[in-house]
């Protein structure tokens, strides 16, 4: 698909989408509970989507409910034989890296051999974590040289280990809550230089709520499971997926450069690590307001402003769309955990930026953004990037021409309802 944005003033309220986050959590929460749940604002993206196909060929009974909410019913599994014992078993996790990352771990619960698949940019990035760290944990693992498809065959044994957690937190999620489903008594996680760690909060709340056993966080250096049993809920369990900063970023942006707009069932108090952007925006001169619905923010005298993004790195895209109308040169840290997403992000935005006249130098682990000389329209590249497109898309708000953006679809993977959602603020897009 190729969409064209033109450049264009907003000025509407509009929801926020739902947190694939905590969606994919909440998918492999109910699954691993062994119980009845129901999901509220169930987000719909293709990772999502990709984490309901997951739990359900592992044998949980995923149902839409008429109010648009999701039953998940795994009263029936056995995590250690999925799908009643299937052999031969193959699941797909789409493009999602952390239904990989978290799936895995769990899926290694099975004394049954299950393979693991994955599509797009995901069968190329590094599963090394897998092949270093399972088999300390009882599991044999069959890989692709370090990339997908893996086989594991269990049943996953917790025990006290130490972990590098300086790439992603995601592999930790998913030993968390692994090691959750196998009654884990007694051990420890230890984790050296753990990134995203807000990911981790946003974690444990989800096991806390799915009423899975949660580990004592020490400082996030080790992650203890004590001796005591969970304590299992009688009743179903109910769990509305909150707003979605990740997404609601790009949209709190496009007000910031191209107008006002407000947006509600954002939680400020997430432990998404993403809800960081509203400290980029009131330091880059937007005007940030709380109201009776939620959040609006409009523009400003923007400038100029520097910002830590190596616990957010997700925010790279967004902040670079608003650091491109700041005067001044706006320097962002974390650059080192772009590499490995569904494009090299630092690269992928200087080379489509630059098409619209924008400089980024990228030095070490800084980004330096040259902002406030204005953007020219042009004709970029998603790169297969859902969030390169969404920056791309924001950015052309306010481009002196139209932008166009080819492989525009890649939005589906968190954010199926991007340009429509920007429409309805008041945005002029044409999709082909």
């Amino acid at each position: 698909m190729i969409a064209t944005i033109r450049p264009s003033s907003i000025s509407e309220s509009i929801p926020a989408p739902a947190s694939k986050s905590a969606m994919q959590r909440a998918c492999a929460a109910a699954l691993i509970s062994t119980r009845r749940s129901i999901i509220h604002n169930p987000g719909h993206s293709n990772d999502d989507k990709a984490a309901l196909r997951v739990i359900a060929a592992l044998g949980a009974k995923v149902t839409e409910l008429d109010n648009g909410s999701i039953e998940i019913d795994s009263s029936a599994i056995d995590l250690s034989s999925p799908a009643v014992g299937q052999s031969g078993l193959t699941v797909n996790c789409g493009e999602s890296g952390l239904g990989i990352r978290m799936f895995s771990p769990i899926i290694a619960l099975s004394r049954l051999p299950v393979t693991i698949t994955g599509e797009g940019s995901l069968v190329s990035r590094p599963m090394d974590f897998f092949d270093e760290i399972l088999p300390r944990l009882n599991i044999t693992i069959k890989s692709n040289n370090g990339k997908l498809p893996i086989t594991l065959s269990g049943p996953l044994q917790p025990r006290n280990i130490e972990i590098d957690g300086s790439l992603s937190s995601q592999f930790l999620t998913g030993l968390l809550m692994a090691y959750a489903a196998a009654k884990a008594r007694d051990v420890t996680i230890k984790v050296n230089e753990l990134r995203s760690r807000p990911y981790i909060d946003l974690t444990l709340a989800v096991m806390e709520a799915f009423g899975l056993k949660t580990p004592e966080n020490k400082n996030y250096k080790a992650f203890y499971f004590d001796q005591s049993p969970a304590q299992i809920p009688s009743a179903e369990i109910v769990y509305t997926v909150e707003g979605d900063w990740s997404g609601a970023s790009f949209l709190l942006v496009a007000g910031a450069i191209a107008g006002k707009m407000e947006i509600s069932g954002l939680n400020v108090e997430s432990t998404q690590a993403d809800r960081r952007i509203m400290e980029a925006l009131v330091e880059a001169g937007a005007i940030v307001e709380d109201t009776v619905n939620g959040i609006s923010v409009r523009s400003g005298s923007l400038k100029a402003f520097e910002f830590d993004a190596t616990d957010c790195p997700d925010l790279f895209p967004p902040l670079v769309a608003l650091a491109a109308y700041c005067e001044g040169t706006t320097t962002i840290q974390g650059v080192s955990r772009l590499a490995h997403k569904e494009s090299d992000r630092g690269i992928a935005l200087q080379k489509e930026f630059g098409k619209m006249g924008l400089q980024i130098d990228l030095q070490d682990d800084l980004m330096l953004v040259h902002g406030g000389k204005g953007l020219t329209g042009a004709t970029v590249h998603s790169h297969h990037d859902h969030r390169i497109a969404m920056a791309c898309a924001v950015a052309g708000l306010k481009a002196d021409g139209p932008t166009t953006i080819e492989d525009a679809e890649a939005i589906n993977k968190s954010y199926p309802d991007f340009y429509d959602d920007l429409c309805k603020l008041g945005a002029v897009i044409e999709k082909k």
